[in-house]
């Protein structure tokens, strides 16, 4: 099964793109759409946004994970597109909130008193 990694940065892409568009096509959209290499997560989505792709490479080669929302849509691609996002913003995104709007609130150390 294939994971991605935590350390991993994923990139969302600007604007859509063809569905039916393979590991192939995709791993070479990913120069002229994000100007670097296909070997971070890169995210791609429909014209819709009902469907997304995240191609993947681990050391042994690519992977593509396909999802199809059964109702809805993502959130506006374009506050997160071309910069890296973590997995859990990745997660977070995919589930409908926009994390572009979000922001990580940093835990207070707090001292407990017995």
């Amino acid at each position: 099964m294939m994971m991605l990694s935590t350390a991993v940065k994923v990139y969302v892409a600007a604007e859509p793109i063809d569905m039916r568009k393979s590991i192939d096509s995709l791993s070479m959209l990913v120069g002229p759409m994000f100007d670097q290499d296909a070997l971070s997560g890169h995210v791609f989505y429909g014209r819709r946004r009902d469907k997304i792709k995240v191609l993947v490479y681990d050391r042994t080669g690519f992977g593509l994970m396909y999802k199809r929302f059964e109702s809805g849509s993502l959130a506006d691609p374009a506050t997160i597109a071309r910069r890296g996002i973590s997995l859990a913003e990745l997660t977070t995104w995919l589930e409908g909130i926009d994390v572009g709007v979000c922001r990580r609130v940093r835990a207070v150390n707090a001292t407990v008193v017995a």
